[in-house]
């Protein structure tokens, strides 16, 4: 029989819309909080692109209906947060405050209460629309991504959304932790602007402008996507050892130390490129794997999804990947996605 979840006893209130936020209230939903979404009374807006895109972001939740304009919402707002832990936000800056979803307009009903607002800017900020792709754009990850002589582009997924979610949840935890309750700010440019780290720091301490090398780790060398014979193959090689190990199987001689081969980048690339081009990538994966040189054949999701199926739970008739945290002794029970107002009568 499985423990209870590392976070069961903790209540958190959620009050938002689409990703982020919803991103990291199911995480700790999954780890045994009971969470409940706060919904407009049209309901959060991810209700409106499928019933699977809202499973994926809900499962597991309850959901009240309130209107926060009303002072009835109001009300009802300041009974629930008597009870509750934790309050999770994301909308924008002057919805945050014009529905007193903050700390100080919410510590007279609950001293202990963390507050997290998630916001694309900062709870201090304009409402400026914060945006996963518009964040993207303005924070330079956009900048660093495509081919060297093509245009910016944009991560297949919400990298930006998915990322503050996670810093949110880590956020709303810590503050639990201290034992006080208190605001906790989060935004998406702060997040990604961190997840710039040595990009960053190569251009604050060195002068060193980031640029775009088409996937290519600025660094390590080689390090990126490669055609092959047939496919595409990831190989990143961060030392000697694993070159000496790859090169040895692909029959290239020369470039024994990393700064050779970031001297030499092009000439590296240039002989990998046709080393590889003899095999397709599924096999030059299943060569380099007994080696324990870092590669793999580019999948794609439903193939990566077929190879993962211990990753994919299903709940309230939906099949959704389960949770990113193994904790020993627990295994969650995924509750299915509320429906709308499903629990406006419990407290």
């Amino acid at each position: 029989m499985s423990e209870p979840g590392p976070l069961a006893g903790l209540c958190v209130l959620e009050v938002g819309h689409i990703l982020a936020g919803p991103y990291a209230t199911m995480l700790l939903a999954d780890l045994g909080a009971r969470v409940t979404k706060l919904e407009p009374p049209g309901g959060d807006l991810s209700r409106q692109v499928s019933d699977a895109y809202f499973a994926s972001l809900n499962r597991g939740k309850r959901s009240v209906r309130l209107d926060l304009a009303t002072p009835e919402g109001q009300g009802r707002l300041h009974e629930l947060v008597r009870g509750a832990d934790a309050l999770l936000v994301n909308l924008k800056p002057s919805a945050v405050r014009r529905y007193g979803l903050t700390y100080e307009a919410l510590r007279h009903w609950n001293e202990r209460l963390v507050c997290v607002a998630l916001t694309g800017w900062g709870l201090d900020a304009e409402d400026r629309p914060g945006f996963d792709y518009v964040v993207q754009a303005a924070t330079g990850v956009a900048a660093l991504t495509g081919a060297p002589d093509g245009p910016p582009q944009l991560p297949g997924y919400s990298s930006a959304d998915n990322s503050a979610g996670l810093a949110a949840a880590l956020g709303l935890l810590a503050q639990v932790v201290s034992g006080r309750g208190g605001q906790v700010d989060v935004s998406l440019r702060d997040v990604m602007l961190s997840q710039l780290n040595y990009h960053a720091s190569a251009w604050l301490n060195n002068g060193t402008a980031p640029r775009r090398l088409g996937g290519a780790h600025a660094h390590y060398v080689p390090a990126q996507l490669f055609p092959t014979a047939e496919g595409h193959l990831a190989l990143f090689i961060t030392h000697d050892g694993f070159w000496r190990a790859f090169a040895a199987e692909a029959g290239i001689d020369g470039y024994a130390t990393m700064a050779e081969r970031t001297a030499g980048r092009d000439e590296v690339v240039a002989a990998v490129t046709a080393a590889l081009a003899v095999d397709t990538a599924v096999r030059w994966e299943a060569r380099l794997r007994p080696l324990g040189v870092p590669a793999a054949a580019v999948r794609t999701v439903p193939q990566a999804l077929a190879e993962a199926p211990d990753a994919v739970v299903e709940t309230g008739g939906h099949r959704l990947v389960g949770s990113p945290f193994r904790v020993g002794g627990y295994r969650p029970c995924y509750g299915p996605p509320p429906e709308l107002g499903e629990h406006d009568g419990l407290g």
